[in-house]
């Protein structure tokens, strides 16, 4: 059997061909596969000598000191570490986040919240963007963190994170960047921008899944909690034997982001005007978040006439989402659709492409196609 043409890769990434060669090199008893901690033999440093080398990878595509790298299974767990790290032992602080994050940022806010920590939820502007005026206004004199994301993971919109972070930094208050949509498909420069927490993930960058990682800034110098307690791994921010083919993994597929970005944005760039100027003929098809502030691999397109639901099962031949997978065991529309101002039932109208590395431009004509018979069956059926 054939297989859909694969359009979710905001959803996941496939583990790059050279990124799965290096990993089997770190898992077998011919190969490198001791414990990193293990501090006594040739294994342990060759592990560790192994862990280092990733670390600097990972650091180099954000432009951040390898010191300032923290590994976590993912970027859900870098979250939960940057946000309960930073309130953590308080029930006096306050947090600021919007309405459209992350359910791993959504939900450890609201878990805050259970515990007495007072949170501010921003309503992002209809194109799904926050701005630094709508933070400003938000802050009160208790105020210890604001966590945004950077790209939107079902709009592919971009958070100007610059001006946000400036005002932050003059305030003293930490600022914590969910990455995990960006790194790779845009220039992350912590250097440049003030932000002190970055979430990042190896899936989404063709990496392996469960495996992640926090920028934890040293200079000024912010300091976490610990959320996973045990052999004090990590300088005692993040316990647990480190898993050296993973992390070797997501080194491999960030240096090679690293050399592949700026072309990846230009062939990504293309596809997406591909894809829009095949769709263009048909009539109905309106874009949800920002046409200009946003990535160029990510795609959300409401069709009217249409529900998502039964444009999916029409495009069996396509890969495509309707919206986060970390929310897609519920029929209940969008949370981000309708937290940019989409009503129920223009939210069910809504899916999500999402291009990468691997597509081509005959997949993308092929899913045009597909779209354009599948959506004038169904409205021809209403």
């Amino acid at each position: 059997m054939k297989k859909p043409v694969y359009m979710d890769y905001a959803a996941t990434t496939p583990v790059d061909p050279a990124v799965a060669d290096e990993m089997a090199k770190y898992l077998t008893i011919d190969s490198v596969f001791g414990n990193p901690a293990s501090r006594t033999h040739a294994y342990g440093w060759q592990a560790e000598a192994a862990v280092e080398n990733a670390r600097r990878q990972v650091a180099g595509l954000i432009h951040a000191d390898p010191r300032e790298i923290v590994w976590t299974s993912g970027a859900t767990e870098a979250d939960n570490l940057a946000i309960k790290g930073v309130v953590s032992g308080t029930t006096t602080a306050h947090v600021v986040t919007s309405i459209v994050e992350h359910k791993a940022v959504l939900d450890t806010c609201k878990w805050l919240e259970g515990q007495g920590v007072d949170v501010t939820w921003l309503t992002p502007q209809a194109d799904g963007r926050i701005t630094a005026g709508q933070v400003e206004s938000a802050l009160r004199e208790n105020t210890v963190l604001v966590s945004l994301m950077m790209v939107n993971n079902e709009l592919g919109c971009v958070t100007d994170i610059a001006p946000i972070g400036t005002l932050l930094r003059d305030r003293g208050v930490l600022f914590h960047v969910d990455a995990a949509q960006a790194a790779g498909k845009l220039p992350v420069n912590v250097t440049a921008m003030p932000v002190d927490l970055l979430s990042l993930s190896a899936h989404k960058v063709y990496g392996p899944k469960g495996m992640g990682a926090l920028y934890v800034r040293r200079s000024p110098d912010v300091r976490i909690s610990a959320q996973i307690h045990g052999g004090g791994h990590e300088r005692g921010m993040r316990s647990g034997t480190l898993p050296t083919h993973q992390i070797v993994g997501m080194g491999s597929a960030f240096a090679l982001a690293e050399t592949r970005l700026e072309q990846e944005m230009e062939t990504l760039e293309s596809l997406r005007a591909r894809f829009l100027e095949g769709l263009s003929e048909l009539q109905g098809v309106s874009l949800n978040g920002s046409a200009d502030y946003r990535v160029p691999g990510i795609v959300n397109l409401s069709f009217s006439g249409v529900d998502a639901e039964s444009l999916m099962l029409g495009l069996r031949q396509l890969a495509v989402s309707s919206g986060s997978a970390c929310s897609s065991a519920t029929v209940e529309p969008s949370f981000v659709l309708r937290g940019i101002g989409l009503d129920d039932e223009q939210a069910h109208r809504a899916l999500r492409f999402s291009m990468g590395r691997f597509t081509t431009p005959e997949e993308v004509d092929f899913a045009v196609a597909q779209i354009i018979e599948v959506v004038g069956r169904l409205r021809s059926v209403r």
